[in-house]
């Protein structure tokens, strides 16, 4: 997978730089979502002049390009997750351990149906607790 980084960094007319790469192969390794300071904190080991300015402006690049995904958690700090799936899906946010999962099911055929007007495009995050946290903290974050 980081060998197609490279790749897919040109696709987007984006620089295959040390540091796109780096936060690339780092959220990939994740199996949670992470935050921009948690990305920058990481990325010191390797890049000691590395600026947390520098790890917002790449991940926003990288998300717009669809390289990564945002996740928007309700204490509205902003999150970023390296999804491997390429399909059109959605995921399900675990709010306690960070567990994002795969929504393979997308209703906007119904909702186009129901809205007066043209649908350009949308954004479905589903929040909750995953079975374990659900089980071990008594259904509540």
């Amino acid at each position: 997978m980081p060998e197609n980084f490279a790749h897919n960094l040109k696709d987007l007319k984006l620089k295959a730089t040390p540091k796109r790469l780096a936060i690339l192969s780092l959220l990939a390794e994740e199996l949670s979502y992470a935050s921009p300071e948690e990305v920058w904190r990481k990325l010191r080991r390797n890049f000691a002049s590395i600026g947390l300015p520098t790890v917002y402006r790449n991940l926003e690049d990288l998300a717009n390009g669809g390289l990564i995904t945002k996740v928007i958690h309700p204490n509205r700090q902003l999150y970023y997750y390296f999804c491997p799936n390429s399909h059109h899906h959605h995921h399900f946010i675990c709010l306690s351990c960070r567990k994002v999962e795969d929504i393979n099911f997308c209703g906007m055929e119904e909702i186009e149906k129901k809205v007066d007007g043209t649908v350009l495009s949308h954004i479905v995050q589903v929040n909750g607790l995953c079975r374990d946290c659900a089980e071990s903290h008594g259904g509540t974050p």
